[in-house]
């Protein structure tokens, strides 16, 4: 069975245009980052923008409050066999991290983020081999439009 590309990059796509707008609901404050998780039927299970500076809390990514959420809607507690990631940018090392736990099954994600990327630019925290467990992963997702958010956010703090 041959896989349509044109489709798996199509859904990807839409998955992450929630995830910019996610990401568009973040607080003035934080770096605009959002956050989708999915469940193996395709439906939204939880969506996140980052908190870290609205929270106070170095751990609130969107990553990481999308995971939380996705937990308590779907598997056995912490298990997210099945399910899609979708983030604006790629995961660092944390956000990598708790994906992997979660059991995650695919990650798909916008901008490539070479300073504290641990998805394939520094770092390659899901794929590596000798994890146990490695989901699909899938980079530069509309890049360019994921890549403006930030961009455009941080030229505004360093005029």
């Amino acid at each position: 069975m041959s896989v349509d590309r044109g489709a798996v990059h199509r859904d990807a796509e839409t998955m992450m245009r929630v995830a910019l707008d996610a990401a568009r609901s973040a607080d003035d404050q934080d770096v605009p980052i959002g956050a989708v998780v999915y469940g193996p039927d395709g439906s939204e299970l939880a969506r996140a923008a980052n908190r870290r500076e609205a929270d106070g809390d170095p751990t609130a990514h969107a990553e990481v409050l999308a995971l939380r959420e996705a937990t308590r809607r779907y598997g056995d507690g912490w298990r997210l066999e099945g399910c899609t990631v979708a983030v604006t940018v790629e995961p660092c090392t944390m956000c990598a991290g708790a994906i992997g736990l979660a059991r995650v099954s695919r990650v798909v994600f916008g901008a490539w983020e070479p300073k504290t990327g641990a998805v394939g630019s520094l770092w390659d925290v899901l794929r590596d081999p000798r994890l146990v467990h490695r989901p699909e992963v899938l980079g530069g997702v509309l890049a360019d439009e994921c890549a403006e958010l930030v961009t455009d956010f941080f030229a505004t703090r360093r005029r």
